[in-house]
C-alpha cells in the first residue's frame, strides 16, 4: 500500500513539473515572439513621434530590402563555402575565392547597417540620440551587427 502512493505521489509530482515547465515554455515562447516585430534599432525606442516613425519607415522601404538582398547572399556563400571545403579533392583556391566573397558581402552589410543608422541618427532628438546610442553599443556589444546582423535571423 506504502509503494502504491508513493507512486501516485511520484506521477502526480512529475504532471506537476511538466505542467509548470510548459507554461514557462509557452510564456517565454510568447515573449520571443512579440519582440521578434523588431525591424530596426528604432523600434527599441518607444517615444518616437508620428512623423518620426513615418520617416523611419521610408527610410526601411529600400533598406530592408538591400539588406535581406546581401543576407540571402551571404547565405548563399556559406552554403558554397560548405560545399567546397568537403568536395572528394578540395579546391583551396576556389575555397579562398568563396571566402573572399564572403568577406566583401559582410563588409558591405556593415557600410549599409552603417550609412541607415546615420540616416536614423539624424531624424532623433538629443536624447533619442543618447538612448540610440546606448540601444547601439548594447547591440554591437554582442558581436555582429545586431537586430541587422544574419544570425540575429536563426534565434527566432
Amino acid at each position: 500500500m506504502g509503494l502504491e502512493y508513493f507512486l501516485l505521489g511520484f506521477a502526480t509530482a512529475l504532471v506537476l513539473i511538466a505542467l509548470l515547465i510548459l507554461v514557462f515554455y509557452y510564456r517565454f515562447k510568447r515573449q520571443r515572439n512579440e519582440n521578434s516585430n523588431i525591424k530596426g534599432y528604432l523600434d527599441l525606442i518607444p517615444d518616437l513621434s508620428d512623423e518620426q516613425r513615418s520617416k523611419v519607415q521610408s527610410i526601411r522601404q529600400t533598406f530592408l530590402p538591400r539588406v535581406e538582398r546581401i543576407r540571402q547572399d551571404l547565405c548563399r556563400l556559406r552554403i558554397d563555402l560548405a560545399k567546397a571545403l568537403f568536395t572528394d579533392s578540395t579546391d583551396r583556391d576556389r575555397v579562398h575565392s568563396i571566402a573572399r566573397d564572403i568577406l566583401k558581402s559582410q563588409s558591405e552589410l556593415e557600410r549599409e547597417v552603417i550609412d541607415h543608422i546615420i540616416e536614423e541618427k539624424e531624424l532623433l532628438s538629443p536624447g533619442q540620440q543618447r538612448r540610440f546610442f546606448d540601444i547601439i553599443l548594447d547591440q554591437f556589444a554582442h558581436g555582429g551587427l545586431g537586430v541587422h546582423d544574419i544570425g540575429q535571423r536563426r534565434k527566432s
